[in-house]
């Protein structure tokens, strides 16, 4: 079963600093075409900012995104995954979270992040192959049957 190091991107991570306000990320997230950055404190993971954080936590409170730092709106109830665990067991771990993103570390440094669409993709492979295989063990035809 396939580990999320072998399906990450490494350096697949877009980031800003806690200080940076809600546009600077946003216009982050709108370059990179991403709905999700990390929050960094120097170096340290210490949160995520959405789409859905500047609906709920900034639009939705009329505050102004120019002067509001991403640190006061970010979401800090992190959902992480270690590089090392497979990759259905991060999906259902998102899924009881009910997120579409997962920071992905090893020991306290952040390596890359995964969207469910990545482990789809995964999972869809997986599936095929399963199948593929399942088809030829189905169909195969033994060798001294075919003598007769």
């Amino acid at each position: 079963m396939k580990k999320l190091r072998d399906i990450m991107r490494p350096g697949f991570l877009h980031c800003v600093q806690q200080s940076d306000s809600v546009a600077a990320a946003v216009r982050t997230m709108t370059a990179m075409n991403v709905g999700i950055v990390i929050v960094l404190d120097g170096e340290r993971l210490i949160g995520v900012f959405s789409e859905r954080d500047v609906v709920q936590r900034v639009a939705d409170r009329g505050l102004v995104p120019a002067t509001t730092p991403v640190g006061t709106v970010m979401t800090t109830d992190l959902v992480v995954a270690d590089a090392d665990e497979d990759y259905q067991s991060a999906m259902r771990k998102m899924d009881r979270a009910n997120i579409r993103h997962l920071p992905v570390v090893s020991g306290d440094h952040l390596l890359s992040m995964l969207s469910i669409r990545d482990l789809m993709r995964v999972e869809l492979e997986d599936k095929g192959e399963e199948l593929r295989y399942l088809q030829e063990y189905l169909y195969q035809v033994p060798s001294e049957a075919g003598s007769r």
